[in-house]
């Protein structure tokens, strides 16, 4: 429950702080342009909202709703979320959205979008600044990586350590990593001092990024670090510089296999409904072998860690104005990584991928941490700018083409083309936000 708290607190508070500043970047330029705004909501207040005030002498109201799904900032003299068509129904004022330029209300409808991405790569240059850059260089572990049964089936081999696809140099284990080496073409890993070329297949990164175990992981040697007393490794007299040989007489090469073939035997153990379970463990001290069985305990672990490597840790740090082209590259290349993924959200195991509001939630950790919180917060930026501006009516992508189309044609569209636009964005929207949280609950339940 505390961990479902402190979750659900980071995404309020991201989600809160992300609306208010897209909303602020249409409220900014519709009072530049000296275009009134009614409202100015957190979350959606359909028939009453939790908190609201207006100052005096001032035209906007300002509240936030109980629907937390999202925020508006009400416009005058336009069609938008809060479909007031009797107020398109009256004579133009001056104040009013629909009576400015075109070029006006084309920077006001993508206000929320540039403050949104703005807003990203400014957490991006003080997460950079404040805690710098750390990670282990692929090329510093020695070890290589594991790779599972589709990549062995590629060509790869564990103890590889990865180097290029299609000569782009891979420098660090992450997403950016696997999406390199799944759409490349070639990839080049260092084998034996020897360097190797492996011919890529056409993969689908959402069917290998889903694969257990991974398809690409760091190799860990199977190699008992420690073992707690009272355990299961300590009661078959397991000990620490061992070295783990076979399991239920498949062969081990690595820590990984050992862990894959615990999770086997949890599941196995899980379906029996059984409340541990014993497997037999072959095992060499200083070149002696020696087969033992270990029982496990009600969680089904050994309580023992292994595969423990130490390699040499790259550290970047920044200045306070050197942070700022750094954290702009990052942004950029996080925003060119989300874009490449989308094309995956339009296959069948895309569409069953979507989440929703728990999905969202899952990706916080589950302590707080200040770090994980900001980094989380520029993603969801860079994706809320991203998803804002397709060109889908009711979102601002929506308006900005239908603005597009203006200023070629030379004509507006009619306001009741717009208000049926905006109606089926609407539908659109809100059926894609029931399945992604149908999605959530699926997952949830099975």
């Amino acid at each position: 429950m505390e961990t479902f708290l402190i979750r659900a607190l980071q995404l309020i508070l991201s989600l809160s702080l992300l609306v208010i500043i897209h909303e602020g970047g249409h409220f900014f330029f519709a009072r530049l342009f000296k275009i009134r705004v009614e409202k100015f909501y957190i979350f959606f207040d359909p028939w009453f909202s939790l908190f609201k005030f207006k100052p005096k002498n001032s035209d906007t109201e300002y509240g936030v709703g109980w629907l937390p799904l999202g925020g508006y900032c009400k416009i005058s003299g336009m069609i938008d979320e809060s479909m007031d068509t009797e107020q398109m129904k009256q004579p133009a004022q001056p104040w009013e959205f629909r009576s400015k330029p075109a070029w006006q209300r084309l920077l006001v409808m993508v206000g929320g979008v540039l403050m949104n991405f703005l807003l990203a790569l400014f957490i991006y240059s003080m997460i950079l600044y404040t805690w710098g850059d750390s990670y282990i260089a692929l090329k510093d572990m020695t070890y290589g990586m594991k790779f599972n049964e589709t990549a062995q089936q590629i060509g790869f081999r564990d103890g590889d350590i990865l180097k290029s696809a299609d000569d782009k140099e891979l420098v660090r284990f992450d997403m950016d990593m696997l999406r390199d080496i799944v759409e490349a073409r070639e990839v080049t890993v260092l084998r034996n001092g020897e360097e190797k070329k492996i011919l890529m297949p056409e993969l689908s990164l959402l069917d290998v990024a889903k694969e257990d175990p991974m398809f690409v992981a760091t190799f860990r040697p199977n190699i008992v670090d420690s073992v707690l007393a009272g355990g299961g490794f300590a009661k078959a007299g397991i000990q620490k510089g061992d070295s783990l040989l076979a399991f239920n007489g498949t062969p081990l090469n690595s820590w990984n296999e050992f862990m894959d073939e615990m999770g086997k035997l949890r599941s196995k153990a899980e379906l029996e409904k059984k409340t541990s379970t014993s497997f037999s463990l072959v095992y060499s001290r200083q070149g002696v072998r020696d087969t033992v069985t270990v029982q496990t305990n009600e969680q089904f672990m050994v309580d023992a860690v292994g595969g423990l490597v130490s390699y040499k840790e790259t550290n970047l740090s920044y200045g306070f104005f050197e942070s700022f082209p750094a954290g702009v590259t990052l942004g950029i290349n996080t925003l060119k990584g989300y874009v490449n993924d989308m094309k995956y959200v339009f296959t069948k195991e895309g569409a069953k991928s979507v989440g929703g509001f728990g999905t969202i939630g899952s990706i916080f950790p589950k302590v707080w941490d200040w770090q994980r919180f900001w980094e989380m917060t520029a993603f969801l930026s860079i994706i809320l700018a991203f998803m804002n501006i397709l060109p889908i009516p009711a979102l601002d992508g929506g308006h900005v083409l239908f603005l597009l189309y203006e200023i070629i044609a030379r004509r507006k569209p009619s306001d009741k083309f717009l208000e049926y636009a905006q109606m089926v964005g609407m539908f659109l929207l809100f059926a894609l936000l029931i399945w992604a949280n149908f999605n959530d609950v699926l997952r949830f339940l099975f």
